[in-house]
């Protein structure tokens, strides 16, 4: 566990205070032309990825649908993950492209394009799963994280 000191150090510059969502941004990236690309390169990496169907709306839908538990380390309520991808869905046209155990991968067809905008999604990552910032390389923070993300179509989350 972190102390006081150092969760605020990683949180700057918002500390404990919720800067609210990210704006919503126009896509011009066909976010479904997108998915598919990322969704076969990551079959490429991962030769021993299998292949999943769903009769879902969505890959916000499929989560719920499956009973998908990757982040039950972290909070047991899939319905709310899927809530937050869905609303990503739209804001970022995100897509669903794999799922794991304790991981999600997500094509975004419109990521934050600078460094405020990215701060403020980094936050929202923090609050989905804060182990991608408490647990990445020393020293992380949101700003370093906010820096990986600016600009990247593929996000990766993991529940430890």
């Amino acid at each position: 566990m972190l102390d006081a000191d150092r969760r605020l150090a990683v949180t700057a510059p918002f500390g404990q205070t919720w800067p609210g969502l990210a704006p919503h941004r126009g896509t011009t990236t066909n976010p479904d032309r997108l998915a598919a690309e990322c969704a076969q390169a990551f079959l490429v990496n991962r030769p021993q990825t299998r292949l999943g169907l769903v009769a879902a709306a969505s890959g916000s839908e499929a989560l719920t649908s499956v009973g998908w538990s990757g982040p039950c380390n972290y909070d047991n309520d899939t319905a709310k993950f899927s809530a937050v991808v869905h609303d990503w869905e739209h804001r970022f046209g995100a897509r669903v492209i794999a799922v794991g155990f304790s991981t999600l991968h997500l094509s975004v067809a419109s990521p934050p394009a600078d460094e405020d905008e990215a701060l403020l999604v980094a936050a929202e990552h923090f609050a989905f799963c804060p182990d991608n910032i408490w647990q990445g390389s020393s020293p992380y923070t949101l700003a370093a994280y906010a820096g990986q993300i600016t600009g990247a179509h593929h996000w990766d989350f993991w529940w430890d």
